[in-house]
């Protein structure tokens, strides 16, 4: 802004300021705007605030004088000579406390020709009147003789450094013809004009958004504002500060995100996640594999696999559509009475999953005709597989091997699931029969063999026998030995010893086709079907084996201290 020196007006523009000048001061008659003088041309009153208002009554300080526009008089050039030239606002100062000081020099200047009035009101003698030109030269010349203690080249070396050009880099308002010095004061300057803009919006606008500045402009307006722990921006309220705060964390959080993103070990962790995620997957697929492998997939148990596998002979024209309901019904009938129907080898119902049961099934037809287990059966017949199942699952409720019974979820009846040692033991021992465990639980010879399970079986076949000289063909009553490995499970049903000494167990295969079994039935076929039979040592390289033995009945108190002790079941382990 720039101000009159006369009258003391501000006006925005220097074009402004001229054209005041010259309507005002220079045209029409002048007034003092710091004391009572008034009808005086432009040169008069010049001369007059030169005389009545010395700068020597500001402390040094320069009087504010303005160069007047083209076509003023010569006297008047004169005197602008004579007296310092003012900083305007228009002239770029080199600092804002030089600026400062210039409008600090005009207020002090204003005060002390008020003064001065006030003191010429009350009858001193005012210094300046209307006088001549020759009256005029003389008063300056007292003037200056007044200021001879006054030092100049400090006040010209002042004032040529506020009012000078400066050769540096100015700046231009975009809103209005003020020029400035340097970045700092031209954005205050601009912030002085966007407030100013803001307040005349009403006060409706500025509630609706919240307001951001900058520091400066809380420095300008002087209200309270919250200014941001992280950046510059200045809020008008709380909630705008949290805002504002929260973008900046949000975008840390961003950046921080896309930085781990492309760090060095960000390739080495997507990797070990890949790896985790597809080790994942595989064992998934495994365990449903394993499910369905040992009958847990819920696919149904013996009829409902008996059933497909009719369809499917229907469908490939094996089987007539009359034949397969007669079957079916003849199934559904022996289900029914939880007898089996004769046939003691795994076929369409159980294929896959049926060895245990088919030599549980073998070792009770066994029990049967000796006269020391048959009191101890209830069922006088050989139970069907699912009627099996039924007897281990009540088995498991009598408190035998919890910890089998665990693994199956209670329950049997209704699944394809594998039985072992444990199970054929709970069996047996829910029947009120002593069984026994052996685990041959390593190889004990060369080539994977097991010599000590034949010895093992050799003594168990032996132990029934007299003193005399064993004939060539021993028979016993010992009941048929439950064979157990990885896989599959076999019926030890005799051994055979040759001359030389070397051992093979007779082994009866539930798998093996009905027609093997048949030859054993013949004479004349015996010797052919034997050789399926006979099992050397090295036929038997599985690392593992178990036997289930059965030794004699159990009194009630013997079974519920056998029901005890399966809750940590433990084998007997050879070697």
């Amino acid at each position: 802004m720039l101000t009159c020196a006369f009258c003391g007006e501000e006006i925005m523009l220097e074009e402004d300021m001229k054209t005041h000048l010259l309507l005002s001061h220079m045209e029409n008659a002048s007034r003092c705007s710091l004391c009572s003088l008034s009808g005086v041309s432009y040169d008069e009153l010049s001369f007059h605030i030169s005389s009545a208002h010395p700068e020597t009554q500001l402390g040094a300080q320069g009087p504010p004088h303005i160069t007047p526009p083209a076509g003023r008089s010569a006297a008047a050039n004169t005197q602008s000579h004579k007296t310092p030239p003012s900083c305007w606002a228009q002239d770029s100062c080199d600092t804002d406390a030089e600026a400062t000081h210039c409008s600090d020099t005009i207020d002090c200047h204003k005060q002390d020709i008020t003064s001065k009035s006030r003191a010429s009101s009350t009858g001193e003698t005012a210094t300046a009147t209307i006088q001549s030109p020759r009256r005029r030269q003389k008063a300056v010349a007292l003037s200056n003789k007044d200021n001879k203690g006054f030092k100049y080249e400090h006040s010209k070396a002042k004032q040529k450094r506020l009012c000078s050009k400066r050769e540096e880099e100015l700046f231009s308002c975009p809103m209005c013809p003020q020029v400035c010095n340097s970045c700092e004061m031209l954005q205050e300057h601009v912030e002085l004009h966007l407030q100013e803009q803001h307040s005349s919006g009403g006060s409706a606008q500025e509630a609706c958004s919240p307001a951001m500045t900058s520091p400066s402009a809380l420095r300008l307006s002087g209200e309270k504002r919250f200014e941001c722990p992280l950046c510059s921006v200045v809020c008008m309220d709380s909630s705008s500060l949290q805002e504002h705060v929260e973008l900046h964390l949000e975008h840390g959080a961003a950046v921080n995100s896309a930085a781990a993103a492309h760090s060095p070990g960000s390739d080495q962790r997507l990797a070990r996640e890949l790896q985790r995620e597809d080790e994942a997957r595989q064992e998934r697929e495994d365990f449903k594999k394993l499910q369905k492998q040992f009958g847990l997939d819920g696919g149904g148990g013996y009829s409902r696999q008996m059933e497909r596998s009719m369809e499917k002979a229907v469908a490939r024209g094996l089987l007539g559509p009359a034949e397969f309901h007669c079957k079916r019904a003849e199934m559904m009938e022996s289900l029914a009475s939880g007898l089996d129907d004769g046939r003691t080898r795994t076929q369409a119902g159980d294929t896959g999953w049926g060895c245990g049961y088919r030599n549980i099934q073998m070792l009770l037809s066994s029990l049967h005709t000796i006269d020391a287990y048959a009191p101890l059966l209830q069922e006088k017949a050989v139970p069907s597989i699912p009627r099996v199942q039924s007897m281990i699952e009540e088995a498991w409720k009598e408190g035998l091997d919890p910890h089998g019974a665990s693994h199956f979820n209670q329950r049997l009846q209704g699944t394809r699931a594998w039985i072992g040692a444990t199970e054929i033991y709970a069996l047996l021992t829910s029947l009120g029969i002593s069984a026994r465990i052996i685990d041959f639980h390593r190889p004990t010879g060369p080539d994977n063999s097991h010599p000590q399970l034949f010895d093992w079986v050799k003594q168990y076949f032996q132990s029934s026998r007299s003193g005399r000289l064993p004939p060539r063909l021993i028979q016993t009553s010992m009941p048929p030995l439950y064979l157990q490995h990885q896989g599959h499970s076999r019926s030890i049903v005799g051994l055979e010893q040759r001359r030389n000494g070397s051992l093979s167990l007779l082994l009866l295969d539930p798998a093996s086709p009905a027609s093997d079994t048949r030859r054993l039935l013949s004479r004349d076929t015996l010797p052919t079907a034997l050789k399926q039979l006979r099992k050397p040592p090295r036929n038997l390289k599985h690392t593992q084996y178990q036997l289930v033995a059965v030794q004699g009945g159990l009194s009630a108190e013997e079974k519920q201290r056998r029901i005890v002790g399966s809750r940590t079941l433990c084998a007997e382990r050879i070697p």
